[in-house]
């Protein structure tokens, strides 16, 4: 593999096994970066890594929850103990759990905030004492990069994912609050708000409603197929995002040419706004 535009750059992205962290852990190496993959689907890991060796980059994988307490001071730690260093930063993890609040649980409220906004919390702090300690050490000369990945149910609201929308929005003050902080170390801190792109969880379907299996409890997923045609003729592209389209708006964030960008939250949603 040919150097690109992010050589010798190391990336810690969560949530890589499939969908829009895979597409992004693929397109990070294929530039170069050193991509420190995590995911709890540790299977998937190793069929990533294999693509990415295969195509000539360089990924280690890091299985594990996000959620547990003492995951953002170890993935940090063993990402830079493995390749040296710590360039960028990506919160990509997660899932939903939807239901309307009066039938929200106190356990589906916890859930979310803890995968979409906790988790987040823990791993940017020990990401920032790194960013700290490497300020101390002088070595200010490349900006380094945070892109936390939000939605637009955390814009604009989502009658079924009350929890998750909340748990979305708390990542726009973590961004904004963070860039006012982190300049100091030369780094910047953006966000970018998915609308509908094609996932798993966004699945189309017809009758019987697909679920997915997470930490041994199933959660309903997916998308009736008749509200999916009705979303795509309210996106003005006409079209449902790829994972690959969801990953080159978190890639920009990444690149040399975005230095000057922070504390911006981006909509990828094909221009759909609610």
């Amino acid at each position: 593999m040919s150097a690109g535009r992010l050589s010798g750059k190391t990336a810690l992205v969560t949530g890589t096994a499939q969908g829009v962290g895979r597409a992004l852990a693929l397109k990070l190496a294929a530039e170069g970066a050193n991509v420190f993959a995590n995911d709890l689907d540790a299977e998937g890991l190793e069929g990533l890594e294999a693509e990415v060796a295969q195509a000539g980059g360089s990924c280690t994988g890091f299985p594990g929850d996000i959620t547990g307490e003492d995951f953002g001071d170890r993935a940090v730690e063993a990402c830079v103990s493995h390749f040296g260093d710590l360039d960028i930063v990506v919160n990509n993890a997660g899932y939903i759990w939807n239901s309307r609040i009066v039938n929200h649980t106190d356990e589906q409220w916890y859930a979310m905030m803890d995968v979409h906004a906790t988790a987040p919390f823990r791993l940017l702090r020990a990401a920032g004492r790194h960013f700290r300690e490497q300020d101390k050490a002088g070595r200010t000369d490349a900006t380094r990069k945070v892109v936390n990945v939000s939605s637009i149910s955390g814009l604009f609201g989502a009658d079924t994912q009350f929890s998750y929308s909340a748990a979305k929005s708390a990542l726009f003050g973590m961004t904004r609050s963070l860039a006012k902080d982190w300049g100091r170390y030369n780094v910047t801190v953006n966000c970018v708000a998915f609308g509908f792109i094609e996932t798993r969880l966004t699945q189309a379907f017809e009758g019987e409603i697909p679920a997915i299996e997470v930490k041994g409890q199933k959660h309903r997923v997916g998308i009736p197929a008749a509200a999916v045609e009705i979303m795509k003729n309210q996106t003005p592209l006409g079209r449902i995002g790829t994972p690959a389209d969801a990953a080159g708006a978190v890639f920009l964030f990444c690149l040399p040419e975005s230095d000057f960008i922070t504390g911006e939250i981006v909509v990828a949603s094909g221009g759909l706004r609610n």
